[in-house]
C-alpha cells in the first residue's frame, strides 16, 4: 500500500466540452490521448476523459452557491469528486457563434473549489478560427475560477486538420500535443502546494500524543456546539488515552511548519474498515486536506475488506455533506447515542 497519496501518478483530466450529435470532441480528445501516451507514462501522469456528453449534466439545479460545496444532487457530486482527483486539464472545445458551448460553462459553474490553483491547457477547433473565439471566452472563466491557463494552446481548423471525422495524425501535431503535455505537467508539479496541502501524510508517534490532544479538542468544539452536547470522547480523553489509541488504531497525521495540522486513523471491525478521528486544524480547513486524509485512509483498508465506516454527530452537517461528497451514505445500523453511522463501499 502507499506511504502517501503522492506516491500515485498525476491525473489530468481531458474535458471534452461539446455535446451536441455529430460533434467531433471525442475524436479530438482520442487524437490527443493517443498523440501523448507514451509521453504520459514518461511523465507518470494519468490521463483521464470526462466526456461532458456522456456524464450529462443537467443545467444547474443546486440550491445552494458551489462555493460552499454544499451539494444535493449526486451527480453533482460525482462531477465534484472526478473534478478534485484531477491536477491538470485538457479542454477540448469547439466554438459555436464566438464562444464556447454552454454545455462547458455549464460544467465550470457547478463546482469551485475543485478547480482552483490548477493549471489547464485548451484545444479549440472549429472552421475559420479554429476555436479561438471559444477558448479565448473559456479561458477568461477559467482565470476567474483560478485555474492558470498555461498557454501554448492547440487549434485545429476542421478543413486543414480533420478528416471523416478523425483528426489527422501529422507528426507537427503530434509533438505539439506532447510539449503541452510536458508543460502541464510540469506547472502542476510547480502548483501542487497550493491545489493540494502539499504535506506528507505519515504515520503518527506515541510522541505525537500530545498535539493530537490538542488538535482534537480544538476540532471537536465545533461538534459539541453542533450536537449540544459536551460529553464527546474526543474533549474528555487524557494524552495517556490518546497515546494507548495509537497502539490500538493505524494512525496517520500531517504536519505543515513543524505544526500538526491534520490527523485520521482506522482500524478493521469485522468485514469493515472502520475510519475516525478525522480532523484538520481550523486554519487549514477548506484547502482539500480532510478530503485528502480521508481518501488516504480508505487506501491503506485491506484488500479483503469491502466496505468503510465511520461515525460522527448527528447534527454534525458539515461533516455529513463531506462524507456524502466523498461517496459514503447514511446507515441504519446501530450507531452511538447521538451519532450517526456511514457507509461506502470500497469494492474495485
Amino acid at each position: 500500500m502507499p506511504a502517501t497519496l503522492f506516491d500515485v501518478s498525476k491525473k489530468i483530466l481531458v474535458v471534452i466540452a461539446s455535446t451536441r450529435p455529430g460533434r467531433l470532441g471525442p475524436a479530438v480528445g482520442d487524437w490527443f490521448t493517443a498523440a501523448t501516451t507514451a509521453t504520459a507514462v514518461e511523465l507518470g501522469v494519468e490521463l483521464d476523459v470526462a466526456d461532458l456528453g456522456e456524464i450529462g449534466l443537467p443545467f444547474l439545479d443546486e440550491p445552494e452557491h458551489p462555493s460552499t460545496g454544499n451539494y444535493v444532487h449526486e451527480h453533482t457530486r460525482a462531477w465534484s469528486r472526478t473534478v478534485a482527483e484531477a491536477d491538470a486539464f485538457v479542454f477540448v472545445t469547439s466554438e459555436y457563434n464566438f464562444a464556447m458551448p454552454a454545455t462547458l460553462k455549464n460544467a465550470f459553474d457547478y463546482l469551485q473549489a475543485e478547480w482552483a490553483w490548477k493549471p489547464c491547457l485548451f484545444i479549440g477547433y472549429g472552421n475559420t478560427s479554429a476555436g479561438t473565439r471559444g477558448v479565448q471566452m473559456a479561458r477568461g472563466v477559467a482565470t476567474s475560477l483560478r485555474m492558470l491557463s498555461i498557454g501554448g494552446d492547440i487549434f485545429l481548423r476542421i478543413a486543414d486538420d480533420l478528416r471523416d471525422g478523425r483528426v489527422i495524425a501529422t507528426d507537427r501535431l503530434a509533438l505539439r500535443a506532447r510539449d503541452a503535455l510536458v508543460e502541464l505537467s510540469r506547472v502542476a508539479d510547480v502548483l501542487r502546494p497550493l491545489y493540494r496541502d502539499g504535506d506528507e501524510i505519515v504515520p503518527a508517534a506515541v510522541s505525537d500524543a500530545a498535539e493530537l490532544l490538542v488538535l482534537q479538542r480544538c476540532c471537536w468544539v465545533d461538534e459539541a456546539l453542533a450536537n449540544a452536547r459536551l460529553d464527546l470522547p474526543a474533549l474528555l480523553e487524557s494524552e495517556d488515552e490518546v497515546a494507548e489509541s495509537l497502539r490500538t488504531w493505524s494512525t496517520w497525521c500531517v504536519r505543515s511548519g513543524g505544526r500538526l495540522v491534520g490527523s485520521v486513523r482506522a482500524r478493521r471491525d469485522g468485514d469493515a474498515w472502520e475510519i475516525g478521528r478525522l480532523m484538520v486544524a481550523p486554519d487549514r480547513r477548506h484547502t482539500g486536506l480532510g478530503r485528502r486524509l480521508l481518501a488516504f485512509a480508505e487506501g491503506q483498508a485491506p484488500d479483503d475488506v469491502s466496505a468503510a465506516a465511520l461515525f460522527t454527530g448527528e447534527h454534525s452537517d458539515r461533516n455529513i455533506l463531506l462524507y456524502q461528497k466523498a461517496g459514503y451514505a447514511l446507515s441504519t445500523d446501530p450507531a452511538p447515542v447521538g451519532a450517526v453511522r456511514l457507509t461506502k463501499s470500497l469494492a474495485a
